[in-house]
């Protein structure tokens, strides 16, 4: 397999780059030179945080380090600055890579590497010394982080080899490199030797869609909420992918088909992943949910089953464990991880229905936001819902809807946007039991997601 220098090497191609907002770096040149100097050597054997300010910057440490370093934990852009000191406990960390000032990090009394322009010639005695331990954040990780243990050869466990004679690939992610679905899409570009286009969540969307576009895109991953959001503007012409990737939430109907009509000449495909059980398939036949028979096959890459309604997944491709002295299991006794996302099997597919801990509690009935969700937004007024609780003195809680409109213009008029909420409501009541039929349907104009381009539950 190799480290990561090491199958950058290999296949990188003369053009390829890595394309920020307003840098590059070219492929050839980061498999072939380091920017740390002479710094290089002191961080070999160590565990190291490489915490950067730039996602080029976080991409040139990966590489950097990998192979150099025991372990490597990937800071995501949002660490508060609080938690530096448990990180660097947790995680044993020796020394820091940044490619940028950042006064968090002088207090930590740790030696920490700026890194610079490549420049250094690295040989391949240089490349290669170590299995490097790689520790990411889970997603939805509020107080005191928590970090998972990976390992490249996982980590890149369900990328398959280009085919060769392929068609050149140009990646854009709407996703930070520095999460798990961003760093997925990251070394399915860089194993390839194939140009990749940056996001920045600073950025105006159609600014970065300019930017896609230009830079001639070709696959484009990101949440469901990403691709809402970017349907939302309008602006979907600004650029012509081949194929369109979906992953991190739940992908309902609705939102393939929107793709699949703003994109009639692209894949589209969504895929099942979790940063502590890894990547888990791909479903690439424009409809929600999975096949019936992905469940309970047995020796392939990876194994599922469903127990008390949970998705379980064992596979080569999970974390090893979570990071710290009294960390938790990560998976059972027979090595599987429980998902915590709950499904339902229905004619002849499974269903995801939502988060087990996500349910809303109504009279003792349990309610899935996201099994709502997916009813609102087949209507066709609708781009994108959030469901939540209200607190209800008679049932304890009761389920609330704010709604973001294809057309916000729809519901300006009283009268039409009363008319717009008895729709939305009737077709809520005709597909989904009484107890999870909204009690109120509220109007937003956009709906707010996380740092890692979800649905932002937690202040909904």
């Amino acid at each position: 397999m190799g480290d990561l220098r090491t199958r950058l090497a290999e296949a990188a191609r003369d053009g390829a780059q890595l394309f920020g907002p307003s840098s590059r770096l070219s492929l050839v040149e980061l498999a072939r030179a380091s920017g740390l100097g002479e710094d290089r050597d002191s961080l070999a054997g160590r565990a190291v945080l490489a915490r950067t300010g730039t996602q080029i910057g976080a991409a040139q440490a990966l590489v950097e380090l990998d192979g150099l370093a025991r372990r490597i934990v990937i800071a995501p852009p949002d660490l508060a600055d609080e938690h530096l000191a448990q990180v660097v406990e947790t995680a044993g960390i020796e020394a820091v890579v940044t490619d940028a000032a950042d006064e968090a990090l002088d207090g930590l009394g740790l030696p920490v590497r700026v890194l610079a322009a490549p420049s250094l010639a690295v040989s391949a005695q240089d490349s290669g010394r170590l299995a490097s331990e790689w520790l990411m954040f889970t997603s939805g990780t509020t107080g005191a982080p928590k970090m998972v243990i990976h390992t490249l050869q996982g980590l890149t466990g369900a990328i398959r080899p280009r085919a060769a004679g392929a068609s050149p690939i140009v990646w854009g992610t709407f996703y930070d490199i520095r999460r798990y679905g961003g760093l997925q899409i990251l070394l399915r570009a860089l194993t390839a030797g194939s140009s990749m286009i940056l996001s920045d969540a600073h950025e105006p969307v159609t600014r970065h869609l300019d930017r896609l576009g230009a830079l001639g895109v070709t696959h484009l991953s990101g949440t469901p909420s990403h691709w809402r959001r970017l349907l939302m503007t309008g602006e979907a012409r600004r650029i012509a992918p081949g194929y369109v990737r979906l992953s991190g939430e739940i992908a309902d109907q609705a939102v393939l088909d929107s793709l699949k009509a703003a994109f009639p000449a692209a894949a589209i495909g969504h895929a099942y992943a979790s940063t502590e059980a890894g990547v888990g398939f791909e479903v690439d036949d424009g409809l929600e949910g999975f096949p019936e028979h992905f469940v309970g096959r047995a020796g392939g890459p990876v194994e599922m089953k469903v127990e008390d309604g949970s998705l379980r997944i064992r596979s080569p491709r999970a974390a090893l464990g979570y990071a710290g002295e009294a960390a938790p299991a990560l998976a059972d006794a027979d090595g599987f991880v429980d998902t915590g996302d709950m499904v339902e099997l229905k004619d002849g597919r499974w269903r995801f229905c939502g988060r087990r801990n996500g349910v809303i509690n109504v009279g003792g009935l349990k309610v899935h936001p996201e099994e709502v969700e997916a009813v609102i937004n087949r209507h066709p007024a609708v781009r994108a819902s959030l469901v939540r609780a209200r607190k209800s003195p008679i049932t304890g809680a009761l389920v609330a809807a704010d709604v973001a409109l294809a057309d916000p213009a729809a519901a300006e008029a009283p009268e039409a946007q009363a008319a717009l909420r008895a729709s939305i409501l009737a077709a809520c009541r005709a597909a989904l039991p009484l107890h999870k039929a909204p009690a109120s349907v509220r109007f937003v104009p956009g709906l707010a997601v996380t740092a890692g381009g979800k649905l932002d539950r937690a202040h909904g």
